[in-house]
């Protein structure tokens, strides 16, 4: 009971008053304190003379009247965010003796011990869990005997003033002949011993003279920096204006009243050709030309002055009158109007008489000479006859000369066109016979487009 007495009164007169202040930190200031202790030496000794798991099973942990009571002087550091350093002084009221002698009831015990604390979480957190390792001796019966206390704990951080600590401890004997392996509990209160300090307020600053500064155009830009300081402008442009809001101001700008740009010195893109394509899109900037062709005029790729949008043979060189196209030669035009008079079929059919073939061959070397030539195939009927037949006659007797000249005499089909015009174009009346052979015809037009 006196000893009960004793702690009491330490631990009364342990508590500090707290700070209405509070504040934070990850890493802890200096902490001292009280603690009650609790010292078992003798579940350890069971645990060695049976096993671990014998002691679980029988449940054979001193009980609570059997351990050995003590207090505790604690110095805390905190080191880093998660490593604290401890010293503590135990005092401890014991019967324990190595020698199996028992102890006095009022045996009174001494340990020193210091102790690196690795926490989980920084310390500014309330509730943080930490594992301990360190170095300790103590006297038991007038013997010295170190120990290496190892064991886990709880930190309470209540606003970084005052700290609760929870311990529980395997000390471990280095010194088997004078002191046994023991369990240590141990709860303690500290408080901060490091407030911080109460900033220092800096005095006022002198105040600022007030210094009068001239604006002649009263466009908020002072004359010492003003470009224009007789004209109000724009503080962007050191007091000139930009009248025409290009970001050019006037003094640099060639054209002040009409928005241009800054590598034109604030004029628009130019177009000197006057074809309305600025210059910059133009590729003919010095001729004037049309959107269409980027700025340059229509071109004529075969110089024979008519544009390839007129010309009707932009590849070769043609006249005027012609739609750009050469004059057919006349001795070419005879040549194939005699072979027309001389292409043949059977009677109401729109089969070619062998005889035809020698004509048709002709046609063909002409088209062969000249790659450029092309050819136009009109079918002609006489009046005899349904109007609709001789159509589909004529339009078949074409086609029958087209298909001759490409498939057999090699002619590129994209030369030639065929048509039927029936009896619809007679040259000769077809009241006679003689006219009415006229009208039954083939007409052979050479041209270049």
């Amino acid at each position: 009971m006196k000893r009960l007495i004793v702690l009491a009164s330490l631990f009364c007169g342990s508590m500090f008053v707290m700070n209405a202040q509070t504040f934070t930190s990850p890493v802890k200031g200096s902490l001292i304190g009280f603690g009650f202790n609790f010292t078992d030496f003798q579940t350890p000794a069971e645990i060695k003379a049976t096993s671990l798991h014998d002691v679980f099973k029988n449940k054979d942990f001193s009980s609570l009247s059997r351990l050995d009571v003590g207090f505790s002087l604690m110095y805390w550091k905190g080191l880093t965010k998660h490593i604290d350093f401890s010293a503590r002084y135990n005092g401890l009221f014991s019967d324990y003796s190595k020698s199996g002698n028992t102890a006095s009831s009022n045996s009174y015990d001494n340990e020193l011990e210091a102790s690196l604390h690795a926490r989980a979480l920084s310390d500014d957190h309330t509730f943080n869990p930490f594992i301990t390792a360190g170095l300790g001796g103590g006297t038991y019966n007038g013997k010295v005997a170190p120990y290496a206390p190892l064991g886990v704990g709880l930190q309470v951080n209540l606003a970084s003033l005052t700290y609760i600590f929870l311990q529980a401890n395997y000390r471990v004997s280095l010194d088997k002949a004078r002191l046994d392996d023991n369990l240590f509990y141990s709860f303690g209160i500290t408080e901060n011993i490091s407030r911080p300090k109460a900033p220092k307020i800096a005095p006022p600053p002198p105040p600022i003279p007030v210094v009068v500064v001239k604006d002649r155009d009263n466009d908020g830009v002072v004359d010492s920096l003003d470009a224009c300081p007789d004209v109000a402008g724009l503080a962007k442009f050191n007091g000139c204006p930009d009248t025409d809001g290009d970001g050019v101001a006037d003094k640099d700008d060639k054209c002040p009243n009409v928005a241009g740009l800054v590598r034109y010195q604030g004029c628009p893109i130019p177009d000197r050709d006057k074809d309305g394509i600025n210059d910059e899109e133009d590729k003919c900037p010095d001729v004037a030309g049309i959107a269409k062709y980027q700025g340059c005029p229509i071109p004529d790729a075969d110089k024979d002055g008519v544009n390839d949008e007129e010309d009707k043979c932009p590849s070769v060189p043609g006249v005027k009158e012609n739609n750009g196209c050469p004059i057919v030669k006349e001795e070419v035009v005879k040549k194939v109007a005699a072979s027309a008079k001389a292409i043949f079929f059977a009677n109401g059919s729109a089969k070619l008489l062998p005889k035809s073939f020698k004509s048709l061959n002709s046609v063909a070397a002409i088209l062969k000479e000249d790659a450029e030539l092309k050819l136009d195939i009109e079918g002609h009927t006489d009046n005899v006859g349904k109007p609709a037949k001789n159509q589909l006659l004529s339009e078949q007797r074409a086609k029958a000369v087209l298909d001759y000249l490409t498939k057999k005499a090699g002619v590129d089909a994209g030369r030639l066109t065929s048509a039927g015009f029936g009896d619809t174009r007679p040259i000769a009346s077809n009241k006679t016979a003689k006219g009415k052979a006229q009208n039954r015809r083939v007409v052979l037009t050479p041209k270049y487009y």
